[in-house]
């Protein structure tokens, strides 16, 4: 096919039009891949759908592809292009229980297919490796923090990805987070005829929900603290010998965190030695760290959103950033890395309620998923083109 690109245009200006042709041109793949994905909502690994659809897809453009990368059944990795620089560009997939792709991973995954397709199509005169890693159980089991560490980020120079929220954002605040589940084991008894003759299960998990409410007090602004029951018993007349919670315990960074983990594990064992139970803690992934953002990439995702249309006056002007935790943030502190934000219209609903599960599949989710792919694209350009001007070879 012959380039549409116009001869007077620099490298860097040559590259950005043809990858802003491609992405133009598989838009509605793109669309349709997106939809695909939110139409399929798989919980965090069990991806097996959209795993296989983003490999496949990838391969069609002239990556290789390895499936089940890093002995997990549903992330991938695809490679295009040779040498140094090598720039990665993660892909969520994972739905949330119930409420679906209410935090528009479907966007993330369309995002960057698009990006990925349109730099494989200049990967060769930009002279480095693209890596796109398929990344699972974002929604708490951690599949990015396995694959680091299991090599997946060694050689790489910087990574990005991009996430759909409310409003255009360049530096969230994502904090270190726990994941476990508690369960406390006592002993069945007639709640009437014997209840003497029990251990109330139950008993220790409010026990500790009390204290946890009294730990609250005391808690900085960045530290917090949520859960939910997710056995409490099994029927009223008998006293339950088994409850189990699910918990989640955030704080600015893995050190703080480490501190807030040891009052809220002495508030679980508060409700054991109360009641006689047994506390078992069980962690359900790696501790998520804090984000660390580079500032020269950034600055250059900056730079290229901008001139799409994006608006970051939010951040300009000082407004508090958006909260949340991610296991990009472990990457960001292994290899430089972005995790702008990207806003689609959902009429005032938040990231995880039904109402933004909606707007992931709407027009608005079509704008980010364009913005988001070209934005990448050029910013990846940018990047090579930086690396090159700094470290020029004869």
């Amino acid at each position: 096919m012959e380039s549409s690109v116009p001869k007077s245009l620099s490298r860097s200006s040559a590259l950005k039009h043809t990858t802003r042709d491609r992405i133009d041109n598989d838009i509605n793949r793109l669309i349709e891949f997106s939809h695909y994905i939110h139409s399929h909502p798989e919980l965090d690994g069990e991806e097996r759908l959209a795993s296989r659809e983003l490999g496949n897809l990838l391969m069609e453009r002239g990556f290789s592809v390895e499936f089940g990368a890093y002995g997990l059944e549903t992330a991938i990795k695809g490679e295009v292009g040779k040498g140094a620089p090598n720039i990665a560009i993660c892909a969520e997939y994972d739905a949330l229980p119930i409420i679906g792709h209410a935090c528009g991973h479907n966007i993330i995954s369309a995002a960057t297919l698009g990006s990925a397709w349109a730099l494989a199509d200049v990967v060769e005169e930009l002279g480095c490796k693209i890596t796109i890693l398929g990344t699972p159980s974002e929604e708490g089991g951690g599949g990015k923090i396995l694959m680091l560490e299991r090599g997946a980020f060694q050689g790489i120079t910087a990574a990005m990805m991009i996430h759909p929220w409310p409003e255009d954002r360049l530096y969230p605040k994502c904090l270190a987070v726990d994941h476990f589940r508690v369960h406390y084991h006592g002993r069945e008894a007639h709640a009437s005829a014997a209840p003497h003759e029990g251990i109330n299960a139950a008993d220790a998990l409010v026990v500790a929900q009390v204290a946890i409410g009294l730990l609250r007090q005391s808690l900085t602004r960045d530290e917090q603290i949520h859960g939910i029951v997710e056995k409490g018993g099994d029927a009223p007349n008998i006293i339950p010998s088994h409850t189990t919670a699910r918990y989640m315990v955030r704080a600015s960074t893995v050190e703080e965190l480490r501190i807030l983990r040891k009052k809220v594990d002495r508030c679980f064992e508060a409700g054991a030695v109360a009641t006689g139970s047994d506390l078992e803690i069980e962690m359900l992934s790696p501790t998520y760290s804090e984000l660390r953002t580079d500032p020269v990439l950034i600055k250059l995702w900056e730079s290229n959103a901008t001139a799409l249309g994006r608006d970051y006056s939010k951040d300009a002007n000082g407004e508090p950033p958006p909260v949340f935790s991610t296991d990009m943030g472990n990457v960001s502190l292994a290899v430089p890395s972005i995790h702008p934000l990207v806003r689609i219209d959902s009429n005032g609903a938040s990231n995880h309620q039904p109402a933004f599960a909606l707007a992931c599949a709407s027009e608005t989710a079509t704008k980010a998923i364009y913005d988001s792919a070209v934005a990448m694209a050029w910013t990846v350009i940018d990047l090579v083109d930086q690396i090159r001007n700094s470290n020029p070879v004869d």
